[in-house]
């Protein structure tokens, strides 16, 4: 039931989100000179949008990872995943601007996100786009289908009747 946690995308996403939380609480126990208080807000922001991140791509992955699931959702929440994950870079560079010393550490978590970029790769490779409803607004479809394409289940007929006759 839970073969997600067994996936080595989902696998690294857990130690990111790991890494990600011993870097949190680096930073909270670190003492960084501030000339302007909204510096000191702005770093907050930073480690709440990483703890965020963390934990959004690990959630979307076990989301995204029923065999049943419609191509566009998973391709959905991928992109959800691909967004989390770049946005930990962009907070941890806010973080090294922001006078944040330790940055081996922040140079460990760019090295896991490329190594997870790998792997999630692979992983949206083996998406079946021959399961899927047409993405209406444009965005999941697969290759050679477009949002305005007609639906071959319109032509199904469907007889009500037929269907609530032994109720």
């Amino acid at each position: 039931m839970d073969k997600w946690k067994k996936l080595p995308v989902f696998q690294k996403a857990m130690e990111i989100q790991k890494l990600v939380d011993y870097i949190v609480e680096s930073v909270e126990k670190t003492d960084i000179d501030f000339e302007y208080e909204i510096q000191a807000e702005m770093i907050k922001n930073n480690i709440s949008y990483m703890r965020e991140n963390s934990l959004i791509i690990p959630s979307k992955i076990a989301g995204a990872s029923g065999d049943d699931m419609l191509y566009d959702i998973k391709m959905e929440h991928a992109a959800i995943i691909r967004k989390a994950a770049r946005e930990l870079i962009t907070d941890a560079r806010g973080l090294e601007m922001h006078g944040f010393k330790d940055t081996e550490y922040l140079d460990l978590l760019r090295t896991e996100i490329e190594m997870f970029r790998i792997l999630f790769a692979e992983w949206v490779k083996s998406f079946d786009q021959w399961n899927y409803i047409i993405d209406r607004w444009g965005l999941f479809n697969p290759p050679g289908v477009d949002y305005d394409d007609k639906d071959p289940d319109d032509d199904i007929p469907f007889n009500p009747d037929d269907f609530f006759e032994d109720l």
